[in-house]
C-alpha cells in the first residue's frame, strides 16, 4: 500500500493521497487521535499539500516510515509470523480482505496465491488443498474463521463445520458473504451440488444431513429429513423444497442426494 510513496526525506503527498483517497477518513481519524501525541521530529520533513489537500496523509506516512505505527500489510506479517494463514506456505504472500472488509487488519487475512486464487474461483476448489483447513480452522483470528467457514461451506465439509464455533457477530459475517461456487455448463445453466459434490437436477429427492431452524415457520427441520420433488434456483448454493407442507429455500451444501 505504501511502495513508493516515501522517499529517501521527502514524502510525495499529492501521490500518497491520490493513491490512498479510499482510507482518507479512517487515516484523518487515525490522525486526529495521534496529533495530540506525535513529536515534532516525526514532522519536520513532511511536505505539505496544495489547497484543497490533507497533510495529514503526510503524517500517517512518515509516522509508519519511523516505524511508530504499522501499514495493514506489516500488520498481516506480524500477526502471521510470514505465512500464510490458510494453508501455512511462505511464498507469494498478501493481504486479502475478506468482504464485507473495512480494509482494517483487522478484517484481512494474509494468504499466498493458491488460496487467493481459489477464493477468487471457488467453482475450481481443490479439496486436497483445502485439506490445511482442518488446522486454520481452529484460528483464534476471526477473520480467519470466516473464511475457513467459507470454504468448508463451499467445500460441502459438513463434518468440519459442525465442528466449529463461531461467536453469532462472527457467523453473520461468515454468512453475509458466501463463495458462490456456481459452475455454468456450456448452455450458461447454474448447477447445483449436494453435500458430497452431486450434480443436483429439478425434482430430485434429498435429505438434511443437519437440523435447520426454519425462521418464521416455527419449526426445526430435523437431520434426515426427505425433501421430495425439489425445485433449483437461480443461485448454485440454494434449492427450494416443501417440508411439512411450507415452501423453504435449503442450501444445497446441507443435503445429501437420496
Amino acid at each position: 500500500m505504501w511502495t513508493g510513496i516515501i522517499g529517501e526525506n521527502r514524502i510525495d503527498v499529492k501521490r500518497f493521497s491520490k493513491e490512498n483517497r479510499k482510507y482518507g477518513k479512517k487515516i484523518l481519524l487515525v490522525v486526529s487521535l495521534l496529533s495530540l501525541y506525535i513529536e515534532f521530529e516525526y514532522l519536520e520533513n513532511i511536505v505539505y499539500a496544495k489547497k484543497g489537500q490533507k497533510y495529514e496523509y503526510a503524517i500517517i506516512a512518515l509516522l509508519i516510515k519511523q516505524g511508530v505505527i504499522m501499514s495493514i500489510e506489516q500488520s498481516l506479517q506480524e500477526r502471521s509470523g510470514n505465512i500464510c494463514e490458510l494453508c501455512g506456505a511462505t511464498e507469494g504472500l498478501s493481504a486479502y480482505e475478506v468482504a464485507p472488509s473495512d480494509a482494517s487488519a483487522d478484517q484481512s487475512i494474509y494468504i499466498c496465491e493458491t488460496c487467493k486464487s481459489q477464493i477468487e474461483n471457488p467453482q475450481n476448489l481443490d479439496s486436497d488443498h483445502w485439506r490445511c483447513l482442518s488446522d486454520s480452522m481452529w484460528s483464534q483470528v476471526p477473520a480467519v474463521q470466516v473464511m475457513a467457514y467459507r470454504l468448508l461451506s463451499a467445500l460441502g465439509d459438513q463434518d468440519q463445520l459442525d465442528m466449529m464455533y463461531l461467536e453469532d457477530d462472527i457467523k453473520a459475517w461468515a454468512q453475509a458473504d458466501m463463495l458462490n461456487t456456481a459452475a455454468n455448463d456450456d448452455g450458461g445453466a447454474v448447477i447445483q451440488r449436494d453435500s458430497n459434490g452431486t450434480i443436483l437436477a429439478e425434482g430430485d429427492t434429498v435429505t438434511l444431513i443437519k437440523d435447520l431452524e426454519v425462521k418464521g415457520a416455527g419449526f426445526t427441520a430435523k437431520r434426515g429429513t426427505i425433501v421430495k420433488n425439489i425445485r433449483l434456483t437461480d443461485d448454485a448454493r440454494y434449492i427450494e423444497g416443501k417440508i411439512n407442507g411450507t415452501t423453504i429455500v435449503l442450501v444445497a451444501a446441507f443435503m445429501k442426494k437420496a
